[in-house]
């Protein structure tokens, strides 16, 4: 887990009772400066995921065995399904920053260096904006291509041994 301090300064004039760490205290402060914010790793985990698979052309995320558990982890019932969001993607969050790694699957035909950007774009908006951690990077993996013709977890309709 990370603590990330909310304060509230007065942009680029200086401090006039307000802390970088802690915020000014006291009964004259500020709502929003009396305590402190903690956000764990698996909230940016989980925002990373969701603004990944907001943009188009990406077919799924995670590793080839991440991707094959997490298929059948969510046919088991009570398997929870719900790791799904978070799968994919690893994070190193500090105080005030935060790194992204995120395994990704695209469909076949678009311009990989196109969406890889566009996630990088829409990760840093929404972590930034929501979080209000600086992100210092994210790193896209490209993992497989998904072809128009594959179906998820098919397999053969008939084997060649009976």
């Amino acid at each position: 887990m990370t603590d990330n301090i909310t304060s509230v300064g007065g942009g680029n004039r200086p401090d006039t009772g307000v802390s970088a760490l802690k915020g000014r205290t006291g009964a004259g402060a500020p709502a929003e400066t009396r305590g402190k914010t903690t956000i764990a790793d698996g909230v940016v985990a989980k925002i990373a995921g969701m603004a990944t698979r907001e943009v188009p052309g990406i077919h799924s995320m995670g590793a080839g065995m991440a991707r094959a558990f997490g298929a059948m982890r969510e046919r088991v019932p009570g398997g929870g399904g719900g790791g799904g969001v978070t799968r994919g993607v690893k994070v190193e969050v500090g105080e005030r920053q935060a790194a992204v790694d995120l395994d990704v699957v695209v469909e076949y035909g678009v311009s990989i260096v196109d969406v890889a950007g566009a996630v990088r774009t829409n990760v840093i908006s929404a972590l930034e904006r929501m979080t209000g951690l600086e992100v210092v990077e994210v790193n896209v993996a490209v993992d497989d291509v998904h072809l128009p013709d594959e179906e998820e977890g098919a397999e053969p309709a008939e084997g060649r041994v009976r």
